[in-house]
């Protein structure tokens, strides 16, 4: 293969058509962003949006911004907007709470349509709180619901008739494999399982066809590839065929059909609303809705061409450059099974991760070895990939990563 060298990374850039959309992001000089996939740079225009949302919607419009500038409906609004992303249609997602509660609510709708079936089931080695929020669930149902995970290789083997619901990421969050959310769904539908699908690692990253693969549930966040900022508001999908059916487990007032009757009694909204629960927070959702409007200046699949060229160029270059370094792909090789980001693993990794981040490399670190790079196309340039490939052989012949204060485990990585 011919050596990558400076020069054709930045002919890339030159002919790159998305290119444009990187003025639309604050960059600190002196730091490339690799962690979009866990959070999403600042959008130049979300200060001014949210300015305006103090300043003008709460400082003068005061309460009557709930109706006036669309504060009360913007669960539903910019659920809609989400779900041009993931495939699904108007209706069917709304936003608010965390991922951690949508998940909750999801499991717990699923279990409630499929009474009578006892297990949840999961993979290991998912994310923490999907696992988590199931077996909680197990703790208060004394017994009578049960948190089954299993390697993910076997997972089509458990969908038994106990199953009441199958929880599985659409993208590993360490490795960014992508599962076939089509024939899983539909293996499990054979079965009477209900599926909720974890889209965090997904949305605004790679194509979703919710619909068209007729699935259940989904939940996912919003401060990831959307760029809503830290802490941003979640979102959760309901099929319109459930939405009658499935019963939110918290059951607050913006759930129910008609709010400001204050009524004694619950009756939940006929459709995704039931899945509201408290007052939405409105700074959060200004800012999520700024990020997710950028989407309108191109498209997934678009982006998501380049961020395959992106990522092809990272592995070669990695190959190339630190080949005799010790690390070993941790992400699929194929691009239809490799999501937004790419993770190699390294017996040293926290240390390398440590020492990179002094050079202006922002990656991420997940137990036990695994370096996270993301993948992001909206910002990042070919001549970025191929400096950070430099900062990384350069730790790597420096043993940078050896030093003592690289040794201490970081509270946060």
């Amino acid at each position: 293969m011919t050596k990558i060298i400076k020069s054709y990374c930045q002919k890339l850039d030159k002919k790159d058509p998305l290119a444009h959309l990187r003025k639309a992001f604050y960059l600190p000089k002196g730091k490339i962003n690799m962690d979009g996939n866990s959070l999403g740079p600042l959008p130049k225009s979300t200060k001014k949006r949210l300015l305006a949302t103090v300043q003008q919607e709460w400082g003068d419009g005061m309460i009557a911004s709930w109706s006036n500038a669309g504060w009360f409906d913007s669960p539903i609004r910019v659920g809609n907007k989400i779900a041009s992303l993931i495939g699904a249609a108007d209706g069917e997602v709304i936003v608010g709470d965390t991922t951690s509660v949508n998940i909750y609510k999801a499991l717990c709708a699923a279990i409630y349509m499929n009474k009578g079936r006892r297990i949840m089931l999961a993979e290991k080695r998912n994310f923490p709180t999907d696992i988590y929020m199931m077996q909680g669930i197990s703790a208060f149902a004394d017994g009578k619901l049960v948190t089954k995970t299993v390697e993910p290789e076997a997972i089509l083997d458990n969908l038994t008739e106990e199953v009441a619901v199958l929880l599985l990421p659409h993208v590993h969050y360490k490795t960014a494999a992508i599962k076939d959310m089509k024939a899983i769904t539909q293996k499990a539908s054979e079965k009477g399982v209900l599926v909720v699908w974890d889209l965090s690692h997904s949305v605004g990253s790679i194509e979703v066809a919710l619909n068209e693969c007729q699935a259940d549930f989904a939940v996912g966040c919003g401060y990831k590839f959307l760029n809503g900022g830290p802490g941003a508001p979640a979102f959760i999908y309901v099929a319109k065929r459930h939405q009658s059916k499935a019963l939110s487990i918290l059951s607050g007032w913006m759930g129910h059909q008609d709010p400001f009757a204050f009524t004694d009694d619950y009756t939940p909204a006929p459709d995704i609303a039931r899945f509201r629960c408290g007052t939405p927070g409105i700074l959060g959702m200004a800012a999520l809705e700024n990020g997710i409007d950028l989407f309108a200046q191109t498209s997934i699949k678009d982006l998501r061409q380049k961020a395959l060229l992106l990522s092809q160029l990272f592995m070669d270059l990695m190959a190339q450059e630190c080949g005799e370094f010790g690390f070993t792909l941790a992400s699929p090789t194929e691009d239809e099974k490799r999501a937004g980001h790419v993770a190699y693993s390294h017996e040293e990794g926290h240390g390398i991760y440590q020492a990179i981040k002094k050079e202006g490399v922002v990656a991420d670190f997940r137990t036990p070895d695994i370096l996270r790079f993301g993948i992001t196309p909206m910002y990042l340039r070919f001549r970025d990939i191929y400096k950070v490939v430099q900062l990384i052989k350069k730790v790597m012949e420096t043993k940078a990563w050896d030093r003592p204060v690289y040794k201490i485990r970081a509270a946060i990585t």
